[in-house]
């Protein structure tokens, strides 16, 4: 099973992963969030992403969201990434957590995370848009 591991600023990771568990209804495992507070050091926050990706870490590989490109967050998991074993996908919602937890138990995590990427572009949408007709 490929862990999630979220790395947001605040506590955006948390709330995240109890949403998604009240959506399934369920306890879901191999998932944690590491909160970034941008007044820390630099590298004791590595040190709690380098913890979380041990504690997700289930042979499989980790997949770390982070909430926004070129933020904090992003730009200290970056230096974990590792082709094949630790992917990294910013821009975190609350679709790709979902395609995420349906997918890691049935797709390498290369395979997954070029699904999950594909997934969230798609599930972005414009009401008044649809409202007329067009396309999302």
């Amino acid at each position: 099973m490929t862990g999630i591991l979220l790395v947001t600023h605040s506590d955006l990771g948390k709330a995240l992963i109890e949403t998604l568990e009240f959506i399934l209804n369920e306890k879901i495992d191999n998932i944690l969030s590491v909160s970034i507070d941008i007044r820390e050091n630099p590298e004791t926050l590595r040190n709690k992403i380098k913890k979380g990706i041990k504690k997700v870490k289930d042979g499989d590989g980790v997949i770390i969201f982070t909430d926004m490109f070129g933020g904090t967050p992003s730009n200290l998991s970056y230096s974990f990434l590792e082709e094949g074993s630790v992917e990294v996908i910013s821009g975190v919602n609350l679709p790709i957590l979902l395609k995420a937890v349906n997918l890691r138990t049935k797709k390498t995590i290369s395979e997954a995370v070029t699904q999950i990427v594909e997934h969230g572009k798609r599930s972005i949408s414009l009401a008044s848009g649809i409202l007329k007709g067009e396309n999302r």
